[in-house]
């Protein structure tokens, strides 16, 4: 333990300091900015992982918000496809012969795990991941 008087008013001072940075940062961002701050926060408290650092064939474990529900024939059969956002990057989500999934909507948080897929051009595709809605 210190003895040193300073080390309590030294401490608060660079508190003080730390959350006037935050707030002006927080002033000179875009709401999309600060949305995608949030969406990683909850990634971060979820213990998943940020979908920007996956690469292809992992098993990944990730969680965001659904921004589109389509649905998409394969094949002659009906694929319902989600886009899933955690603030950091994208993935595509679809599971084959679905053409609905009760729950899974735009805005709702839901919770995936899978093999992750990515095409050539960076695009990130799961088929068929376990899923939990939050």
């Amino acid at each position: 333990m210190s003895t040193d008087p300073q080390v309590g008013p030294r401490a608060d001072a660079e508190q003080r300091r730390g959350l006037v940075r935050r707030a002006l940062r927080r002033l000179a961002s875009s709401n999309a900015e600060l949305q995608d701050e949030d969406r990683q926060r909850v990634v971060r408290e979820a213990g998943a992982m940020p979908i920007s650092t996956c690469g292809d064939r992992q098993l990944v474990d990730l969680c965001g918000d659904v921004a589109t529900v389509t649905i998409n024939p394969h094949g002659g059969k009906p694929a319902l496809e989600v886009e899933l956002r955690d603030g950091s990057g994208s993935v595509t989500l679809v599971w084959l012969g679905r053409r609905k999934i009760p729950g899974i909507e735009p805005g709702r948080n839901i919770r995936v795990a899978g093999r992750l897929s990515c095409s050539a051009n960076g695009h990130r595709v799961l088929f068929n991941p376990r899923y939990e809605l939050l």
